[in-house]
C-alpha cells in the first residue's frame, strides 16, 4: 500500500525538486553538489530512467565512464527508449572510436527524441569518422538549422564541420565516397 507521501505525489515532487537542484548544479560544473541532488532523487524516486540517465550523464562529464556506463545500462533496462541513456552510451562509444556502437546509439537517442540538435550534431560526426559523407553533411546541416533556431553558439561548430566535410570530399575528386564498413 503506498504512503501518504506517495498518495500525495510529495515524494515524486522533493525527487523533482532535487533533479532541479542537480541540473542547476550542472550547469554551474560542480559536479559534486549535482551528484549528491541526483543521488538524493534517485533514492526516493529509484525506477525514474530519467533520473538515472542523468546522474550517468554527470559522472560521464566528471570523468567516471564506468559509473557513467552503469547508470545508462541501468536507464535502459527500466525504459528502453531512454534518450539521454542512449545519447550518454553513444558519446562513451564515439570517444572509443567504436563508430558502429556509436552510431547506433545516437540513432536511438535521435528516434527518442528528433527535437536535440546534439544528437544530430554527434550523428554527423560518426557518419564523417565512418566516412559516409552525405549522411555526415546531412545530419550536419540539419544540426546547423536546429542550432541556429534555437539561438545555440554551436551553431559555429555546425558550420565548421561543414566545411571540412566538404574539403574532404573535394579532395577525394568531388565525388562522395561510399561509406566504411
Amino acid at each position: 500500500m503506498p504512503s501518504f507521501n506517495q498518495r500525495l505525489g510529495l515524494t515524486r515532487y522533493e525527487a523533482d525538486e532535487y533533479y532541479k537542484n542537480a541540473l542547476d548544479a550542472y550547469k554551474k560544473r560542480d559536479f559534486d553538489v549535482a551528484l549528491d541532488a541526483m543521488n538524493d532523487a534517485i533514492e526516493l524516486m529509484p525506477r525514474k530512467a530519467e533520473y538515472l540517465a542523468a546522474r550517468g550523464f554527470i559522472y560521464l562529464e566528471d570523468g567516471e565512464q564506468k559509473r557513467a556506463l552503469d547508470d545508462f545500462h541501468a536507464a535502459l533496462v527500466l525504459n528502453r527508449y531512454e534518450m539521454l541513456a542512449h545519447y550518454g552510451r553513444g558519446i562513451v562509444a564515439f570517444q572509443d572510436e567504436n563508430w558502429e556502437e556509436a552510431l547506433a546509439h545516437f540513432k536511438d537517442a535521435y528516434y527518442a527524441d528528433q527535437t536535440r540538435p546534439e544528437t544530430l550534431y554527434y550523428l554527423g560526426l560518426t557518419s564523417f569518422r565512418k566516412h559516409d559523407f552525405a549522411n555526415a553533411i546531412d545530419f550536419m546541416e540539419r544540426a546547423r538549422q536546429s542550432f541556429e533556431r534555437a539561438g545555440d553558439k554551436r551553431k559555429a561548430d555546425a558550420e565548421r564541420w561543414l566545411r571540412e566535410i566538404q574539403r574532404v570530399i573535394e579532395r577525394s575528386g568531388g565525388g562522395l565516397l561510399p561509406p566504411s564498413s
